[in-house]
C-alpha cells in the first residue's frame, strides 16, 4: 500500500546541512528497504499560485490557498505493507527532517 508523508513546517528557513544529511540517509534507507516511491521538497507558500476554475471564469491568485502558520514543506510517497510500517517510517522521517509528518494512505 502507498502512503503520503506530508512534511509540515512553521518556519521560512530551509533545512540545515545537518538535517539535509539526515534526510539523505533516511532516503537511502527507504530505497534500500524497498519503500521508496517518490519525494520532494517544496518552495515556501509565498511562491504558490492558486487556480480556481470551478465557476464561469478562471480565477488565478498569487500566494497560498490559505493563510496558516504551518505549511506543506515537502513530501514522501512510500510503499509499506501496512499502517504500522508506515507509522514507523514516518517516525524516522520526522526525526530525520526535524519536522512534523502527516501520514495518509492513498485510496
Amino acid at each position: 500500500m502507498q502512503y503520503l508523508f506530508s512534511v509540515i513546517h512553521d518556519q521560512t528557513d530551509l533545512a540545515t546541512p545537518e538535517e539535509m544529511a539526515a534526510i539523505d540517509t533516511f532516503n537511502e534507507g527507504l530505497r534500500d528497504d524497498g519503500h521508496w516511491v517518490f519525494a520532494g521538497g517544496l518552495a515556501t507558500p509565498d511562491s504558490a499560485t492558486v487556480i480556481d476554475n470551478r465557476g464561469p471564469e478562471t480565477v488565478v491568485t498569487d500566494g497560498p490557498f490559505l493563510e496558516s502558520k504551518e505549511f506543506l514543506a515537502g513530501f514522501w510517497i512510500i510503499e509499506a505493507a501496512d499502517l504500522d510500517v508506515a507509522l514507523r517510517l514516518a517516525t524516522a522521517g520526522s526525526k530525520a527532517c526535524n519536522r512534523k509528518i502527516e501520514v495518509r494512505p492513498f485510496l
